[in-house]
């Protein structure tokens, strides 16, 4: 569906392997390779003899080197017995090819997710002229040696986990004819010695974080046929040699920084079949010389959104043209934009998401009505679209449509010929914000649409309604519906027994306001479903005991569905057999959950989600293959060795937090080489962190908050290259802050390690982590000064730049599961952040030994939002320009020997709301600022040389404004004091609730308005508090 603008495109079956050049040149879709690229197959019946010891010996050995094979790809590499030929020869092992003399020419292991070792055994392949790594596991440099590996014609390692830049060996190979670094961490500039290897016919650098303009010489390597450079930070504008690469059939630019406009001469290079410059910031016309390119099979111009389209005419003229992404570009001011595709006999896809299409007046007699479609899989989602456009809509569908989408609009329903579209397999009509009912909806899909329609999905509509009578006949009686998802409308009523005649396959109800859950009686004979989420349904109290007929039942969400049972062990005994995903979470149910676990299918990963209940015990089993397991808030206890058992390395998520278990973390993490998140804070686990930790190369988060581990942090933690939030607070870990944190865990977000036992100085080389927006090393043992380059913290000191808005690489974090959820020193108490945890910048290193003087520095870093520096042994002045840190809300010196008074420009912290400068030696007039003026005298105490408002102590030079005497009648109004200030805030509670619920709904959906939100709530706080502390103030001197 979705265009993936950096992945690869096409694969080379063995077959392709006796191509000719001739084919090279005819072949269209994608680049196919010469044949002097990869040795020609040989069928081992005409082989002489076997592979040799020398060969076998060096697969063993580069098998041996591999930790992780989770598809079991290299379990036909066995050394084998004389007599087994099969075992024996390494030409029958998966993946390895040989010649007609018996010796290894190809290695195939692409998508095997190896994770491992590249081992320099490969050399003793002296005839090896094929690698293929791609789609695996293996981190850190490209291994030397590879480039003396002088037969190799084709190296694939794309999609693995290299970083760096790329090696300047590299450039030697100047025999190679395709080079894949595709999705790895490569950075800089693309280095010069790429050029050298003007062999090369594919050259694939995309999904890597590259640069800087692209390089001239890339225009000289004239037998290039395929280059995609997708997917990295090239800026600038697209240099003019590009369009003298005519002999180019693979283009792929999108996805980058690119600016200016898109170059006419683009549509020069008429070999082209495929050309993406989409995501990108061109502006200006998209030039109609595009036209020219008459072998374009393939087309993306996504979200160039400041680009104009004055015409399609060009597109007409693109014959060949079988699929076409224009989504998020404006064609609002497009006149007869439907004729031309319509003109487009080859077109099957077509993407039109947000392009501005409720601003065509297009009426129907316009439109060429001897043109018939032949689209395929049409998609319009967030085009403003209501009912009344669907004129334009008809001719763009025919009985060769399979796919439609529809969302995201302000439809009202849909119209009766779509009924009639007898092809129609896939209708999407999500989040369309008019109130429909699903009577009305479902009456229009009667015709054979209604026979062929396998997938409908109409959540967030506003449907109204209910499930049960005539509604749910219609819905349950589609005669090949195989997936409904009505979730998250407003309907109504339990599901009635019609559901039982249906075929359907997989049932989404869930944020409906469903009451009660079927009778067992209607529920017995279905025996099709395999997933059903009722998530958010109240079907409560009793857990729905039909679920235990189901025997084809795959998957099942009754998360938040207000279960209160008492589950007893024997339950859980006759779950389905298929049972992959289970979702019971935030409920209150109860009972033992020993070994009910075991009960899943060992094959299949398994999600399972029993967090926020009430479940206890010890743990004994847990399936072997689990992708995801949540057992946190509950009450469970003993040890947690049963993670030893998950063993198939498919684990990506694990949150065992918030339980009772003790004893060490297992050494048996080797396993877990997909894991992203880690959680098993607030429990009682002690120990030292086990060495396999370092296996975890994939890990994200690691939350080990507020348990009793200890012993120094290992060196194996270093591996955890792809580490964002590390919280090891509140624990017994000692020794010093590794220097290796801040050169190694570049990526990190938060480092938290409060409340443990680290001595010595504040290593510089966290200054180094430059996507760091909470440090908190408060209570520890540390002394030294603090560091100046902490103000160089890049996420914390500029505009526009935070943890949310960097380039994630491969993917989003876990999920966007744990990005949402820290707990974090605020205000002095432990505070839990969620939505807005992206946006907290903090610095906390209170309660240690530091000394010296705050650094200057610490000033620049303009976006932070509280310091707390509090409970050290620090000196000296504080910076005279701490007032251009203008979104602090929190800063706490308290507690150190600071003098030289507080500085004038403290007064334009407008933001500010908590200040604490108490027990230092500060003296002089506390600077006059509404803030300032309000906080609390204790705020200030301990400065024997501090004076004015809020402080009781007078300064020298100050107006002491004498009140007339209090009389009788003012005294006895105390009470009517108190009531208009009781009065006040009740007042002030109601407006604040009001406010606050108009907005929440909105939020929750709206995660673009959140920075908006959490800036104006704590404004909103700060005003508030400074009026009401004004206005006693004012009501104190009367």
């Amino acid at each position: 569906m979705a265009n993936k603008i950096y992945h690869k495109h096409f694969t080379l079956p063995i077959f392709f392997f006796i191509l000719t050049l001739f084919v090279l040149e005819s072949f269209t879709t994608t680049i196919a390779l010469d044949w002097s690229l990869t040795p020609p197959p040989t069928s081992p019946g005409h082989r002489t003899g076997k592979c040799t010891k020398k060969e076998r010996q060096a697969l063993l050995h580069f098998k041996s080197n591999i930790y992780y094979d989770p598809q079991g790809l290299l379990d036909t590499w066995t050394p084998g017995e004389e007599e087994k030929v099969a075992s024996n020869d390494c030409c029958y092992w998966s993946g390895v090819m040989c010649n007609n003399q018996s010796r290894v020419t190809s290695l195939d292991l692409r998508d095997g997710f190896l994770a491992g070792k590249i081992s320099p055994s490969l050399l003793n392949l002296s005839y090896l002229n094929y690698l293929d790594l791609y789609d695996n596991s293996f981190n850190g440099m490209i291994p030397m040696f590879i480039s003396s590996m002088t037969q190799l014609r084709y190296l694939d390692l794309g999609w693995n986990d290299f970083n760096g830049t790329i090696p300047m060996f590299i450039g030697s190979m100047t025999q190679l004819r395709y080079l894949d670094l595709s999705g790895n961490r490569f950075n800089g500039k693309i280095p010069m010695f790429i050029g050298s290897m003007t062999q090369l016919r594919y050259l694939d650098l995309g999904g890597n974080r590259f640069n800087g303009t692209i390089p001239m010489f890339i225009g000289s390597m004239t037998q290039l046929r395929y280059l995609d450079l997708g997917g990295n930070r090239f800026n600038g504008t697209i240099p003019m040699f590009i369009g003298s690469m005519t002999q180019l059939r693979y283009l792929n630019l999108g996805s980058n920084e690119f600016n200016g406009t898109i170059p006419m001469f683009i549509g020069s290079m008429t070999q082209l079949r495929y050309l993406n410059l989409g995501w990108n910031h061109f502006s200006g016309t998209i030039p109609s010389e595009l036209g020219n390119l008459t072998n374009l099979q393939e087309l993306s111009l996504d979200f160039l959104s400041s680009c104009t389209v004055e015409n399609l005419d060009w597109l007409s003229h693109l014959s060949h043209l079988d699929k076409l992404f224009m989504s998020g570009t404006s064609l609002g001011k497009v006149d007869h934009w439907v004729n031309v595709i319509l003109s487009l006999k080859k077109l099957s896809a077509l993407y039109l998401n947000g392009c501005d299409l409720s601003l065509v007046v297009y009426p129907y007699s316009y439109v060429n009505s001897s043109f018939s479609s032949s689209i395929v899989s049409l998609y319009l989602q967030e085009n403003n679209l209501n009912s009344s456009m669907y004129h334009w809509l008809f001719p763009l569908t025919s009985n060769a449509l399979v796919e439609l989408d529809l969302s995201r609009n302000m439809l009202d329903g849909i119209p009766k010929y779509l009924g009639n579209l007898c092809g129609l397999t896939s209708l999407y009509f999500y989040s369309n914000l008019m109130p429909v009912k699903l009577p009305d909806f479902l009456s229009n899909l009667s015709g054979c649409t209604s026979v062929t329609l396998q997938h409908l999905d109409a959540t967030s509509s506003q449907f109204t309604g209910s499930l049960d009578g005539t509604i749910s006949e219609k819905v349950w009686q589609l005669p090949k519906l195989e997936r409904l998802d009505i979730s998250s409308n407003l309907l109504k009523c339990a599901i009635s027994e019609n559901i039982e005649k249906s075929n359907i396959l997989y049932v989404y109800l869930s944020n409906n306001s469903l009451e009660g859950v079927p009778l067992e009686a209607n529920m017995s004979n279905i025996s099709s479903i395999e997933d059903i989420d009722l998530s958010s349904c109240k079907l409560g109290p009793h857990f729905p005991k039909w679920i235990q007929t189901m025997k084809n039942l795959s998957s099942i969400d009754l998360a938040k569905t207000r279960i209160s049972d008492n589950l007893l062990e024997d339950f859980w005994k006759s779950w389905p057999s298929r049972l992959r995903y289970l979702n019971i979470s935030f409920n209150n149910i109860t009972g033992i959950v020993t070994d009910m676990l075991s009960n899943f299918d060992p094959v299949i990963s398994s999600t399972i989600d029993l967090s926020s209940n009430n479940f206890y015990g010890h743990i004994r089993n847990v399936p072997s293959s689990l992708e995801v397991l949540d057992l946190s808030k509950n009450n469970l206890s003993g040890q947690i060795f049963f993670l030893c058992q998950i063993k198939d390395g498919s684990l990506s998520f694990l949150d065992l937090s918030h339980n009772a278990f003790t004893g060490p973390i297992p050494d048996c993490l080797w396993h877990f080489t997909s894991l992203r998140t880690l959680s098993l804070e607030y429990n009682n686990l002690s120990g030292r962190l086990p060495i396999s930790i370092k296996f975890l190369i994939k890990l994200e988060v690691l939350y080990l908050y507020n348990n009793n581990f200890s012993g120094k942090l290992p060196l194996s933690l270093k591996n955890l290259t792809k580490l964002t939030f590390l919280n090891l607070g509140a624990n017994k870990f000692s020794g010093y802050v590794p220097s290796w944190i801040g050169e190694k865990l570049s990526m990190l977000y938060a480092l938290i390690l409060t409340t443990n036992n680290f001595v010595g100085t504040i290593p510089s080389d966290l200054c180094q982590l430059v996507y760091l927006q909470i440090l908190d090393l408060s209570m520890n043992k540390l002394q030294g000064a603090i560091p100046s380059c902490l103000g160089n913290l890049t996420s914390i000191a500029q505009d526009g730049f935070s943890f949310s808005q960097k380039n994630m690489h491969p993917a989003n974090l876990s999920g966007g599961v744990y990005i949402d959820r820290s707990m974090i020193k605020w205000q002095g108490n432990e505070r839990e952040f969620g939505s807005t945890l992206e946006l907290v910048k903090i610095i906390n290193l209170s309660s240690n030994n530091l000394t010296g003087k705050i650094p200057d520095k610490l000033t620049d870093l303009h976006k932070l939002i509280a310091l707390d520096l509090s409970m050290n042994a620090l000196v000296g002045e504080i910076p005279s320009n701490i007032g251009q840190m203008k979104e602090l809300q929190i800063l706490d010196l308290s507690r150190n020997n600071l003098r030289g008074g507080l500085p004038s420009s403290m007064s334009q912290m407008t933001l500010l709301n908590y200040l604490d400068v108490s027990y230092n030696n500060l003296p002089g007039k506390i600077p006059s600022s509404t803030q300032l003026q309000s906080f609390e005298p204790s705020w200030y105490t301990g400065n024997a040389g501090l004076c004015g408002l809020p402080l009781p102590k007078y300064c020298p030079g100050d107006k002491v404004l004498e009140g007339p005497p209090v009389s009788r009648e003012s005294m006895e109004g105390g009470e009517h004091i108190d009531d208009l200030q009781r009065w006040f805030y009740i007042g002030g509670a109601c407006g604040f609730v009001t406010g606050f619920w108009m907005v929440c709904i909105a939020l929750i959906v709206n995660r673009r308005g959140r920075h908006a939100f959490f800036h104006v709530m704590n404004s909103l706080e700060n005003w508030v508090y400074v009026k009401v502390m004004v206005f006693i103030a004012k009501v104190r001197r009367v």
